[in-house]
């Protein structure tokens, strides 16, 4: 039998919107967070695996940026996608307290606030991607276009 997958925030609300999800657990391993280790854990392509990073900008203050695993965000694209001179990731102590998440568990479905998200545009070549679920060890696998459609993200580019 199955374990049981207790539901996150953010599944709860996929399921309000009626929106069609997967939830995929993986192996934590808390030396590696990185995607590329979710997406072997998952047996998925990196470029299929996103990471949701948070940042802020000098006249926005922060937004939310969602690229594929293996890539860093671009500060200088991201800045312009959200109408700010320059952006940084924000240190990793704001991240609880700005979005209620943890490093390696950063969803882009269910902070805090709505922040203006933006989503790499690559994400529209597949019929699924994977996003953190809101906690460590739990992805979230998702049609792009129902992603952007929720959380009225941007699609851009954000990557070099």
């Amino acid at each position: 039998m199955k374990d049981k997958i207790n539901k996150t925030n953010a599944a709860r609300l996929l399921d309000k919107a009626k929106i069609t999800y997967e939830l995929i657990p993986y192996e934590v391993d808390e030396n590696d967070l990185a995607a590329t280790h979710v997406a072997a854990q998952l047996g998925e392509n990196i470029e299929q695996v996103f990471k949701t990073l948070i940042l802020h900008g000098d006249r926005s203050g922060y937004f939310v940026c969602v690229i594929p695993g293996d890539h860093e965000v671009d500060l200088k694209l991201a800045a312009k996608a959200s109408g700010n001179k320059k952006a940084d990731l924000i240190p990793m102590k704001e991240l609880l307290p700005v979005t209620g998440y943890i490093r390696g568990g950063c969803s882009p479905i269910g902070m805090k606030k709505d922040f203006p998200t933006f989503i790499h545009e690559s994400c529209l070549q597949f019929e699924y991607i994977y996003i953190s679920a809101g906690i460590r060890g739990l992805q979230i696998r998702i049609d792009p276009k129902d992603l952007v459609r929720y959380v009225r993200a941007t699609v851009i580019s954000l990557i070099n």
